[in-house]
């Protein structure tokens, strides 16, 4: 890798941390911690504890509108019903989830500035490292969104696609920015099979994942409606459900076209099939092992955080076997 690669995929990499400390906070319902946004608690540095929180930093019409546009009553939101709602370990987790987007931010930005370095023929990748960029302050926005809009659903799962589109980009970005970037030792027919054999185990694998975010606000809904109960009585309920059958089954028809992609690119490069694709291998196994447990054993907390955080490698590593099979033409600036 040169200087812009290493830059880029540091960026990639702090993405992808993220992804781990959002489903960690979203899995022990943390998403609150920090009632107001950008600060938390009205601080740059939140509280330890109740005791230490200033109701002066507080601004009590956000929380009134906020009350107001969940349907609740705006005169409930009062100091002492505010202060109940704290949690030390649900602020700091949710505050160490937004201290870790501040890498993302940074990276994303030196990125940028680096790939108007590059040379003529590799400048695509300022188009997407502005992208990247773009990507992220959208994102941040959407982060406020998520928590004025009491963790809406919909507002939840637009945060999460975001994040996991900005996985793809970087990727694409860390490939591209070189003068000669990684393929595979294809023959021209070979090359072209295999293309359309990984292309189609991305859209698979975003199909599975647009599924996967519908489950990930079923189960959060559980864990409200829920509490106190076993999680492993959540699987009987989940079944019922179109869309937890389909995510469940498409899961294999995944797993078979992975294994068929990579044998066949095993076979047409000699043994030479790329790290990409044993990356792609190694986390759709895992995943299906993941889905198992979850299915058929418990609906483990710990299982959830590493399903969501393990799927967004599982796309970047499509995204980089998918560029590994193009044709040098079809990359060229």
């Amino acid at each position: 890798m040169n200087r812009f690669q290493k830059l880029a995929f540091a960026a990639l990499v702090s993405v992808l941390v993220l992804l781990f400390a959002g489903a960690i906070v979203r899995v022990t319902g943390a998403g609150l911690g920090c009632p107001d946004w950008p600060t938390c608690w009205g601080c740059l540095i939140p509280p330890w504890k109740v005791e230490q929180v200033d109701l002066s930093k507080i601004d009590f019409e956000k929380f009134q509108k906020k009350a107001e546009r969940l349907g609740r009553d705006p005169g409930s939101v009062t100091p002492e019903s505010l202060l109940e709602s704290f949690n030390a370990r649900h602020v700091w987790t949710e505050f160490t989830n937004r201290l870790l987007a501040l890498p993302v931010g940074l990276l994303s930005v030196v990125t940028l500035i680096a790939a108007f370095g590059r040379p003529r023929d590799q400048r695509i990748v300022v188009f997407t490292a502005f992208v990247s960029v773009l990507l992220v302050l959208i994102n941040a926005w959407m982060g406020a969104k998520v928590v004025y809009s009491g963790l809406k659903p919909g507002v939840l799962t637009t945060h999460m696609a975001l994040a996991m589109l900005l996985v793809a980009v970087l990727a694409f970005t860390v490939w591209r920015g070189t003068d000669r970037p990684l393929r595979l030792p294809l023959e021209k027919a070979k090359r072209s099979g295999l293309w359309w054999l990984v292309a189609s185990l991305f859209v698979l694998v975003v199909i599975e994942g647009i599924m996967g975010t519908q489950i990930r606000e079923m189960t959060d809904e559980m864990a409200k409606s829920h509490e106190g109960e076993p999680r492993s009585e959540w699987i009987g309920e989940l079944e019922q459900t179109t869309v937890y059958l389909m995510h469940r089954s498409f899961s294999w028809v995944i797993f078979a076209l992975t294994l068929f992609a990579y044998f066949k690119g095993r076979r047409a490069t000699a043994g030479n099939e790329g790290r990409a694709a044993r990356l792609v291998l190694a986390m759709v196994v895992v995943q299906m092992i993941l889905g198992v447990i979850m299915a058929q054993v418990h609906i483990y907390a710990a299982v959830q955080v590493l399903h969501v955080g393990l799927a967004g490698i599982l796309l970047a590593g499509v995204v980089f076997w998918l560029c590994q099979c193009s044709r040098p033409t079809l990359t060229t600036a």
